[in-house]
């Protein structure tokens, strides 16, 4: 049977198992191809959809409302399906560990509804050896089938880029795996029809799962670097942005910066390759070195909060601090693993009862996972402290005057500004005699 063939002729269907930040657009650049069925756990996620809301911001809502793909939260419609994308969260658990339960859920409800001739991707982030090793068992347990004779398996890791408009999923290259040549050649060309970038076949799951891992943990690595270089240079006084810069000025130079470690993938990446490599003997050096550091910098910034307050002679307890930004990264409402909550309880320690604005985070969810109760802007006044934790545009875009507003009244050198993410000019308001401090 060519599956790939009848996906194009729609005698055949394509379904999307996770409906968030990276099944979305999935589904949606599929479904302008082939017949969609999009499945969610979730049956408000689903409701949203339906509504033609898009909770990810990813896609904006004129595109869900547009889409041709059907939302459901019944998993029995998988059945209509030849052609399963697995797209769920790989998070760890609070001991740093693999936590494969949502895909291993994922994998019980497909194997529920596989179907003879079928053929099962998974793009979730995992190491190398969980496709083939945890996951099959768990297809074949729950279908009764075999994989190899009666259904198929690849690997295609997701390389979406929450928030960013220019990397996106059609002109982002996609590596592409299968159990077999066969497999491979089927998901090349299914992939092939809506990656505009094309694709890039490698020899094996292993390989595929190996290299999603590996580019995560390097850009996580090379952040590392950076944040201890900043840590080191507020020692000796010295601006890392500025030496950043007149470093790039050298055509080889490799253009990081320092900052907040969050997110779902380089937050939480790297622990999935240590977790591997421990477990086969290998204690991680290099890795798990940048992952403790990286995991310290909410804790490097309210030291450095807590040294600015002071200066202002200002009693620290009563002093308003208001954190702009909740998000794992700018312009995008995503806020699993946020390294900002680290900040904002590290404050709680001492007696600072910091408010935070976030234009874009879901409240509910905020207060939900994290127990914090998103402010209003209008709530953004009276401020001691301000701590840019989020490059949002909306924060990029405050005038001069919108930002001396969100103080109460005072002399400069009694205000405080921390910005985390360098938005700000800094010669301007040091010369106003602002307590100014990025990093």
């Amino acid at each position: 049977m060519d599956l790939a063939k009848d996906l194009i002729t729609k005698k055949e269907s394509l379904s999307v198992v996770g409906l968030g930040y990276v099944g979305m657009p999935l589904a949606l650049a599929f479904s302008k191809i082939y017949h969609v069925i999009g499945y969610d756990i979730s049956s408000d996620v689903i409701m949203k959809y339906r509504s033609g809301l898009d909770p990810t911001k990813e896609v904006g809502d004129e595109a869900i409302q547009n889409a041709v793909i059907d939302f459901t939260d019944d998993e029995s419609s998988l059945k209509n399906a030849k052609f399963h994308i697995i797209a769920v969260p790989t998070p760890v658990t609070a001991h740093k560990t693999p936590d494969l339960k949502p895909v291993e859920k994922a994998s019980k409800i497909v194997g529920r509804n596989l179907t003879k001739g079928s053929v099962v991707v998974y793009e979730s982030t995992v190491y190398p050896g969980v496709t083939e090793d945890i996951c099959v068992p768990i297809l074949e347990k729950y279908s009764g089938l075999i994989c190899g004779k009666d259904f198929k398996v690849g690997y295609s890791p997701e390389r979406i880029n929450p928030g960013d408009k220019v990397h996106r999923l059609e002109n982002i290259r996609k590596i592409v795996s299968g159990m077999d040549e066969e497999t491979l050649q089927d998901v090349a060309e299914v992939y092939g029809q809506i990656i505009t970038a094309g694709v890039y076949p490698v020899s094996s799951i292993k390989v595929a799962e190996a290299a999603k891992v590996v580019e995560n943990s390097q850009r996580d690595i090379n952040i590392a670097f950076m944040n201890e270089l900043a840590m080191v240079f507020d020692r000796m006084q010295i601006d890392t942005r500025e030496v950043i810069e007149a470093m790039g000025s050298k055509w080889n130079a490799l253009h990081f910066y320092p900052g907040l470690v969050g997110g779902h993938c380089i937050g939480v990446d790297p622990y999935y390759f240590i977790y591997e490599a421990e477990r086969l003997g290998y204690h991680s050096q290099i890795i798990l070195s940048g992952r403790k550091i990286n995991d310290g910098m909410g804790e490097f910034v309210t030291d450095i909060i807590l040294k600015k307050l002071i200066l202002t002679n200002k009693p620290v307890r009563d002093c308003k601090v208001v954190i702009l930004g909740i998000t794992f990264k700018e312009n995008c409402p995503d806020i699993r693993n946020t390294k900002v909550v680290d900040i904002y309880h590290k404050l709680m320690e001492y007696g600072i009862e910091p408010v935070v604005y976030d234009p874009l985070a879901n409240k509910e969810d905020t207060k939900k996972y994290y127990g914090i109760e998103l402010a209003s802007r209008e709530e953004v006044s009276e401020a001691d402290c301000l701590v840019f934790a989020v490059a949002h545009s909306e924060f990029i875009n405050y005038k001069e005057d919108e930002i001396t507003d969100m103080f109460r009244p005072g002399q400069s050198e009694e205000k405080v500004i921390i910005d985390v993410k360098g938005i700000l000019n800094r010669k301007n308001w040091i010369e106003k005699g602002y307590q100014f401090w990025r990093l």
